[in-house]
């Protein structure tokens, strides 16, 4: 039984201009210990499919389809049940941990916080217990001196530190799945290679399941068995990713690589995807 199955996912929206479709009919599969990249262009759809996963779409959003975790229907549960999900079973890191973190609580604050509320089982545990948990996470996450930085704001860690506290937050509870929705956003080269070094080593240390959202395909390659790749809310192709990176099949996956500036090509201008040919084309698996 695969981790987490998706089944013909739609999500739209009524605005006055219409119906927007977010989502039209996105499928896939994810196995424990995999990683998947979800890339595209950015209104593909990536983040509103993870959002669906998570339960956290607004009022207003119409879902249809399946989404199944472990074989049981996500869609439907109660808010006491995704509850349950999140906290203990599905953890996302968010896009920006620039704004991610409260800045006016304390690390230690926001850590216990997910411990204390969310602990496995629905057990309660001690503020102390918590603080002491959060700070190994800390430093299972490489962030020295956690002891003491645990106490600090979140304005006294550099951009990167602070994608790392996100990254141990979302991990205190153990998840299954981790969905990383563009977690090396708004980090420069060095930090975002560092940031997948360190998802990469803590996948293997918690065997979980990863979902890595990204319009980066260069972080994609070394990281990922599979890639999916995803335009106008539909999937495009999908497939082990070296079989997309080196022979894709279809005309945008072709296109969006073409895009992609190489060292090793003398492109005096860069390709660009001309998008009138592409809306409303069907996906390839």
């Amino acid at each position: 039984m695969a981790l987490l199955e998706i089944d013909g996912l739609k999500v739209s929206y009524d605005t006055p201009e219409g119906t927007v479709k977010a989502v039209d009919g996105v499928s896939l599969t994810l196995n424990q210990g995999e990683t998947l990249a979800v890339v595209g262009e950015s209104g593909s759809g990536k983040s509103q499919t993870a959002f669906a996963t998570m339960g956290l779409l607004p009022k207003n959003a119409r879902v249809e389809g399946s989404i199944r975790y472990q074989g049981q229907e996500v869609l439907g549960l109660s808010v006491k049940e995704m509850n349950r999900l999140r906290s203990n079973e599905i953890a996302m890191i968010f896009q920006d941990p620039m704004t991610s973190l409260n800045p006016y609580l304390r690390i230690s604050e926001q850590m216990a916080e997910t411990l204390m509320y969310n602990g496995s089982e629905g057990r309660r545990i001690s503020k102390k217990q918590a603080i002491a948990a959060s700070v190994e996470m800390l430093e299972a996450v490489k962030i020295a001196d956690a002891k003491n930085r645990i106490h600090m704001y979140p304005h006294e860690f550099s951009g990167g530190m602070r994608q790392r506290v996100m990254i141990a937050m979302s991990l205190l509870c153990r998840p299954k799945l981790l969905i990383a929705d563009e977690p090396t956003t708004a980090l420069d080269v060095t930090v975002q290679a560092r940031i997948m070094d360190l998802l990469v080593e803590l996948q293997q240390e918690f065997n979980m399941a990863i979902m890595l959202i990204t319009h980066n395909l260069g972080i994609v390659a070394g990281t990922c068995e599979r890639t999916l790749v995803m335009y106008h809310g539909q999937v495009m192709e999908q497939g082990k990713t070296d079989d997309v990176f080196e022979k894709p099949k279809h005309p945008y996956t072709q296109n969006l690589l073409n895009a992609v500036p190489r060292l090793d090509r003398d492109d005096e201008v860069l390709s660009t995807i001309a998008s009138e040919g592409l809306a409303g084309v069907g996906g390839a698996s």
